[in-house]
Protein backbone atom coordinates (compact mmCIF):
# COMPACT_ATOMS: atom_id res chain seq x y z
CA UNK A 1 0.00 0.00 0.00
CA UNK A 2 0.98 3.27 -0.91
CA UNK A 3 2.55 6.36 1.88
CA UNK A 4 -0.47 8.71 2.04
CA UNK A 5 2.36 11.17 3.14
CA UNK A 6 4.10 10.83 0.24
CA UNK A 7 4.05 13.57 -2.72
CA UNK A 8 2.82 12.10 -6.46
CA UNK A 9 0.58 9.56 -5.52
CA UNK A 10 -3.10 9.19 -6.58
CA UNK A 11 -4.41 10.14 -3.20
CA UNK A 12 -6.69 12.94 -4.28
CA UNK A 13 -7.80 10.99 -7.54
CA UNK A 14 -8.78 7.84 -5.67
CA UNK A 15 -10.85 9.80 -3.06
CA UNK A 16 -12.21 12.17 -6.50
CA UNK A 17 -13.05 9.13 -7.89
CA UNK A 18 -14.58 7.35 -4.75
CA UNK A 19 -16.52 9.62 -3.35
CA UNK A 20 -17.83 10.62 -7.32
CA UNK A 21 -19.04 7.06 -7.99
CA UNK A 22 -21.06 7.11 -4.71
CA UNK A 23 -22.58 10.90 -5.00
CA UNK A 24 -23.46 9.32 -8.77
CA UNK A 25 -25.05 5.97 -6.81
CA UNK A 26 -26.87 7.68 -4.36
CA UNK A 27 -28.55 10.54 -6.93
CA UNK A 28 -31.80 11.78 -5.62
CA UNK A 29 -31.58 10.51 -2.29
CA UNK A 30 -29.10 12.94 -1.45
CA UNK A 31 -30.79 16.00 0.25
CA UNK A 32 -28.70 19.27 1.31
CA UNK A 33 -27.77 17.75 4.75
CA UNK A 34 -26.42 14.66 2.90
CA UNK A 35 -24.52 16.66 0.18
CA UNK A 36 -22.80 18.47 2.81
CA UNK A 37 -21.51 15.80 5.21
CA UNK A 38 -20.56 13.83 2.00
CA UNK A 39 -18.51 17.32 0.83
CA UNK A 40 -17.09 17.53 4.46
CA UNK A 41 -16.26 13.90 4.07
CA UNK A 42 -14.28 14.58 0.53
CA UNK A 43 -12.60 17.17 2.08
CA UNK A 44 -11.09 15.56 5.46
CA UNK A 45 -9.89 12.29 3.15
CA UNK A 46 -7.91 14.42 0.77
CA UNK A 47 -6.22 16.76 2.96
CA UNK A 48 -5.89 13.01 5.03
CA UNK A 49 -6.98 14.43 8.37
CA UNK A 50 -8.01 11.54 9.89
CA UNK A 51 -9.62 12.70 13.04
CA UNK A 52 -11.82 15.04 11.58
CA UNK A 53 -12.30 12.47 9.11
CA UNK A 54 -13.36 9.92 12.29
CA UNK A 55 -15.31 13.33 13.51
CA UNK A 56 -17.36 13.33 9.99
CA UNK A 57 -18.02 10.06 10.14
CA UNK A 58 -19.63 10.00 14.02
CA UNK A 59 -21.46 12.72 12.56
CA UNK A 60 -22.84 10.97 9.62
CA UNK A 61 -23.73 7.80 11.61
CA UNK A 62 -25.68 9.64 14.40
CA UNK A 63 -27.02 11.81 11.67
CA UNK A 64 -27.26 9.84 8.71
CA UNK A 65 -27.59 6.32 9.36
CA UNK A 66 -28.39 5.67 5.98
CA UNK A 67 -25.50 7.50 4.26
CA UNK A 68 -22.92 5.93 6.89
CA UNK A 69 -24.28 2.40 5.77
CA UNK A 70 -23.75 3.34 2.10
CA UNK A 71 -20.43 4.71 2.91
CA UNK A 72 -19.26 1.28 4.41
CA UNK A 73 -20.71 -0.28 1.88
CA UNK A 74 -18.74 1.50 -0.90
CA UNK A 75 -15.46 -0.13 -1.98
CA UNK A 76 -13.15 2.92 -3.15
CA UNK A 77 -14.62 5.11 0.04
CA UNK A 78 -14.51 1.86 2.53
CA UNK A 79 -10.58 1.54 0.76
CA UNK A 80 -9.79 4.96 2.11
CA UNK A 81 -10.89 4.64 5.19
CA UNK A 82 -9.15 1.65 6.13
CA UNK A 83 -5.97 3.42 4.40
CA UNK A 84 -6.33 5.87 6.72
CA UNK A 85 -6.92 4.08 9.46
CA UNK A 86 -3.25 2.60 9.09
CA UNK A 87 -1.94 5.82 8.57
CA UNK A 88 -3.01 7.07 12.20
CA UNK A 89 -6.77 6.89 11.83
Amino acid sequence: MADPTKPGDDHEERVDKAFDELHESLGERLDEGARGKLSDLRQAAQERDAERLREHLTTVQEEHGWLYRELAAHPGVKALIDELALWGF
